[in-house]
C-alpha cells in the first residue's frame, strides 16, 4: 500500500480513537444504515465501501442523468455526466474504456435486478439513460468484496437501482395518488415532466404507473460556448405492481417493466466527441427492462427466499445522416443485446455455538444473446453461477464474512450474416469458448462498545471472457481478427482496510456524528479489454462523513485519493516514458477530490444547504488528447496523450421548500444553481467542457 493512503488511513484511526466516549453508543447505531441528519444516510454496519443515494437526494439534486445522480460518491467518475447518451461510468477507474468502447465489463449495473450495460460496443458509450426520477434508490458498492451475490469480474463496483413502488406515494394505505413533478434547468432550456398514478385497491395490492418526458438541450461552457451532442429527448414509461398473498402475508410478487427511448439525428457516430472524424449518422435508441420477483419469508429463519426473473433489451439503429456517402458499415450497423437472467436465492439464520450465522445462497443462470452488426460480432454468452456468502457473528464484536462464487460460462459465434468466405476465415480462429471460474474474498469487521469499529477484506475475482472476445471482420482490412488468444478470463485482487464510527451526544448534546473511511489497493492482470496492458495496480483513500447538531446544522463531507500505474506487455523505448519503458500512470482515474456540504433544516419545512466540489490538478494520461503525444506500447500508429487537467472548486446552492399551510400545502419546491460562479473546467476522463452555471427548479405535487 503505498505510504500516502496508509499515513491517511493511520490518521484517520487515531483521530476517531481520541474523539470517542465511551457513551457514544447510547442510541447512536440504527443498523446497516446509520440515519444522518445530512443529506444522506451512511452505510456504517458493513465492510464493504457502500453509498446509497436514496429518494430524497434524488429529487433535491434535481439530476437530469443518473450520472449526475452518482458522481456525487467517492471514486465514481462519470465522462461526460450531463449528456444522457454519451455518458460512461467508471467506479476507482474501472468500468469502461473512454474514447473508444461502453464498458470494460469490470462495474456491473442492475436495475431493478436486471443485469444491463453494452459491452465493448465501439464509440457508442454504455447508453445508461433511464431517468433519475423513477427510482427511489442507486446503491454503489465499491470494489470487489460486494459483488459476488451479483456477478463475476467485478473490479470497480456494483450499481444497484430500485425503482419506485406505489407504496411511496400512497404511505402503504388502500387509496389512490397523483403525483406531479415538473423542472427546468436555464442551461440549455431543459424541462422535465413526470407524471405518477398510483393505486392500492387494498393493503395487499399496489399498482403504478409513470410517464417522464425529459428534454435536454445543448448546454454551454461557463466562457459561453454551445457544447454540441450534450442534448437530447428521452422519454420513460414504468409500470410496477405488487401483490401480497398467503397466511400472514408471507409470499409477494412484485412485476416492473420500463422503457427508454431516444432519437438523435445529424450527430457523430462518436457518441463522446462531436468533433470526431467518425462520420455523422442518425441513431435511434430503445432500451426495455422488464423484472418479475417472488418472495416467500414463512416466517422461519431459515427460509427467506428470493427468485427473480428478469429481461433486458436494447435496441440501437444507426443510419447515415444526410451528406454521410460512406459506405462502412458503422453507420449502418442494428446493434441489439438481450439478457434474460434467472437468480433463485435464500437466506438462513441459525446458530452453531457461539457462532451466529446469516447465510445468503443461490443459483444463477443467464442467456446473453446479441446480433451481429459492423464492428460487434454476433452470438450468445451462457453461464451458470452459484454463490453463497455467510455473515458470521460470533457474539464478542467480530463478525467474518467469507462470499464464494463459482460460475462457467459458454459463449458461442453467430456467423450466419457473413459471406460464406469470411465465415471460413472467422471459424479458423475460433466459433466458440468455454470458461469457468471459482472466485471469493473473506470481509472482517470488529465493533467496540463505544460505536467504534474497523474493518478489512480481501478478495479475488475473474471477468469472463464476452461476445466482443470473438472474432470479427475488420471494417478496415475485411480480414478475420481478434482470434481465440483474446479468450480468457482477466484477473484481479483487491485488499481493503477501513474504520468506521456512528454515535450521538458525541461534542455536544443532541448531536449526530458518522464518519467512514477505507484504503484499497487492487492488482488487475491478463486484460483482454486493453490492448497491450499486462496489468494495472491501483490504489486510494475514501472517507464520507456526516454531522448534525439539534439546531438544524449540518455538514456532510465526501471525498477520494487514487493514484496507479499500468505496465505493457510490448514496451517501446521513448523519453516520455518511464526509466524502465515499460509503464505509464493508470489512464482512467481522475483528480482528488473532496466534497463539503454545509445545511441548515427547519424541520421538514425547510432545507437550505451550500456544497463546495474540489478537484486537485491531474495530469491526465489518455486517448482523444492532443497536448503531449507519447507512444502508444505496440500500436506503431496510434498515439497516447496527455493532458494538465487544473484544479476546479464549484459551488452549488440547493433549496427545498414544503409550505405546511396555504394553497401550496403539500407541494414540494425545490431550487438549485449549480457551479453558482460560473468556473470554466473539463472533468478529468470527460472529452467535453462541463456546463456553465446552471439555475434550477423543480415542483412537486401529490394529490
Amino acid at each position: 500500500m503505498p505510504k500516502a493512503h496508509l499515513r491517511a488511513s493511520t490518521a484517520l484511526v487515531v483521530a476517531l480513537t481520541s474523539a470517542v466516549p465511551a457513551s457514544a453508543q447510547d442510541g447512536g447505531f440504527l443498523g446497516y444504515i446509520y440515519s444522518t441528519d445530512g443529506k444522506r444516510d451512511l452505510a456504517i454496519g458493513t465492510a464493504t465501501p457502500t453509498t446509497v443515494v436514496e429518494d430524497e437526494e434524488i429529487k433535491d439534486r434535481q439530476a437530469g442523468t443518473v450520472g449526475e445522480l452518482i458522481d456525487s460518491i467517492p471514486s465514481v467518475d462519470v465522462v461526460n455526466g450531463r449528456t444522457p447518451h454519451g455518458a460512461s461510468v467508471l467506479i476507482r477507474g474501472y468500468g469502461a474504456v473512454p474514447g473508444t468502447y461502453g464498458t470494460d465489463n469490470k462495474i456491473l449495473i442492475l436495475d431493478d435486478g436486471a443485469t444491463v450495460g453494452s459491452e465493448e460496443l465501439y464509440r457508442i458509450s454504455t447508453q445508461l439513460f433511464t431517468d433519475p426520477l423513477l427510482y427511489r434508490s442507486v446503491e454503489v458498492k465499491r470494489g470487489t468484496i460486494g459483488s459476488f451475490e451479483y456477478g463475476s469480474g467485478v473490479v470497480g463496483g456494483v450499481i444497484l437501482t430500485e425503482s419506485k413502488n406505489a407504496s411511496d406515494f400512497t404511505d402503504g394505505e388502500p387509496g389512490f395518488r397523483f403525483a406531479e413533478t415538473i423542472e427546468a434547468s436555464s442551461n440549455g432550456d431543459g424541462f422535465t415532466s413526470s407524471s405518477t398514478l398510483a393505486w392500492q385497491p387494498s393493503e395487499n395490492l399496489e399498482l403504478l404507473a409513470n410517464y417522464t418526458s425529459r428534454k435536454l438541450g445543448n448546454y454551454d461552457n461557463a466562457d459561453g460556448k454551445e457544447i454540441k451532442q450534450t442534448g437530447g429527448f428521452t422519454p420513460t414509461w414504468l409500470i410496477k405492481g405488487k401483490y401480497t398473498f398467503g397466511q400472514d402475508d408471507s409470499q409477494s410478487l412484485t412485476f416492473s417493466h420500463k422503457k427508454t427511448v431516444s432519437n438523435e439525428n445529424n450527430i457523430s457516430y462518436n457518441s463522446q466527441d462531436p468533433t470526431s472524424s467518425f462520420g455523422r449518422v442518425n441513431r435511434d435508441t430503445e432500451s426495455k427492462i422488464s423484472a418479475l420477483k417472488y418472495t416467500y419469508q414463512p416466517g422461519s429463519d431459515l427460509v427467506d427466499l428470493n427468485v427473480e426473473l428478469t429481461y433486458s433489451d436494447q435496441v440501437i439503429n444507426n443510419e447515415p445522416a444526410p451528406g454521410n456517402t460512406s459506405t462502412s458499415g458503422l453507420y449502418t450497423a442494428q446493434h441489439r443485446y438481450e439478457t434474460l437472467k434467472l437468480t433463485t436465492k435464500n437466506t438462513s439464520r441459525f446458530d452453531t455455538g457461539i457462532i451466529s450465522h446469516n447465510a445468503t445462497y443461490g443459483v444463477e443462470l443467464q442467456k446473453r444473446t446479441r446480433a451481429t452488426a459492423s464492428n460487434a460480432p454476433g452470438g450468445t454468452d451462457n453461464r451458470l453461477a452459484v454463490f453463497v456468502i455467510n455473515e458470521m457473528d460470533f457474539g464478542n464484536g467480530l463478525t467474518l464474512t467469507p462470499a464464494l462464487r463459482w460460475e462457467k460460462s459458454r459463449v458461442k459465434a453467430d456467423y450466419r450474416s457473413y459471406t460464406p468466405a469470411q465465415q471460413a476465415q472467422l471459424r479458423a480462429l475460433g466459433e466458440e469458448f468455454e470458461s469457468e471460474a471459482f472466485m471469493g474474498g473473506l470481509s472482517a469487521e470488529y465493533e467496540w462498545t463505544n460505536g467504534f469499529r474497523v474493518f478489512g477484506s480481501a478478495a479475488y475475482t475473474e471477468a469472463m471472457p464476452i461476445i466482443d472476445d470473438l472474432p470479427e471482420i475488420s471494417t478496415r482490412s475485411g480480414a478475420a481478427t481478434y482470434g481465440g488468444e483474446m479468450a480468457t478470463t482477466e484477473k484481479s485482487r483487491t485488499f481493503e482496510f477501513g474504520a468506521a464510527y456512528a454515535g450521538t451526544d458525541v461534542f455536544t448534546a443532541g448531536d449526530n456524528f458518522s464518519i467512514k473511511g477505507n484504503v484499497y489497493q487492487t492488482n488487475t492482470w491478463d486484460f483482454t479489454s486493453l490492448r497491450n496492458v499486462e496489468r494495472a495496480e491501483t490504489s486510494g483513500f475514501e472517507l464520507e462523513a456526516s454531522y448534525g447538531l439539534e439546531n438544524g446544522l449540518y455538514f456532510d463531507l465526501a471525498g477520494e485519493i487514487s493514484q496507479g500505474r499500468e505496465y505493457y506487455s510490448n514496451p517501446q523505448t521513448a523519453s516520455d516514458l518511464t526509466s524502465t519503458n515499460d509503464t505509464l500512470p493508470w489512464r482512467f482515474l481522475s483528480g482528488d477530490s473532496l466534497r463539503l456540504t454545509l445545511g441548515k433544516k427547519w424541520e421538514e419545512k425547510l432545507d437550505l444547504s451550500w456544497e463546495v466540489v474540489h478537484t486537485a490538478a491531474f495530469t491526465q494520461n489518455y486517448s482523444g488528447f492532443t497536448v503531449t503525444n507519447i507512444p502508444n506500447p505496440g500500436s506503431g500508429t496510434s498515439w497516447r496523450d496527455k493532458r494538465k487537467v487544473p484544479s476546479s472548486t464549484l459551488h452549488n446552492l440547493r433549496a427545498t421548500f414544503r409550505p405546511k399551510s396555504g394553497v401550496f400545502e403539500g407541494t414540494e419546491m425545490r431550487f438549485g444553481i449549480e457551479n453558482a460562479f460560473n468556473e470554466s473546467h473539463t472533468p478529468a476522463l470527460s472529452t467535453f467542457d462541463a456546463p456553465g452555471r446552471n439555475v434550477k427548479f423543480s415542483l412537486t405535487k401529490v394529490f
